[in-house]
């Protein structure tokens, strides 16, 4: 049987975005867990990674 008539070819990679630098900006870390947000060092507030906020919005919502 031939292997690549079967074969799914990989996905390629989806392009970086024009304004993409490597490494990216500094992130500033979540206050809860130290991890890495999408938010820049220069954000100001409490910041939090996105598991935090999702986990900080069921708090919020349930605490009705």
């Amino acid at each position: 049987m031939d292997e690549s008539y079967c074969g799914t070819p990989a996905a390629p990679a989806p392009p970086a975005p024009a304004d993409a630098v490597p490494g990216g900006p500094p992130y500033a870390e979540c206050v809860l867990c130290r991890e890495p947000t999408e938010y820049p060092e220069s954000t100001r507030g409490a910041t939090l990674c996105p598991v935090c906020e999702w986990q900080e919005a069921g708090r919020t919502a349930c605490s009705g």
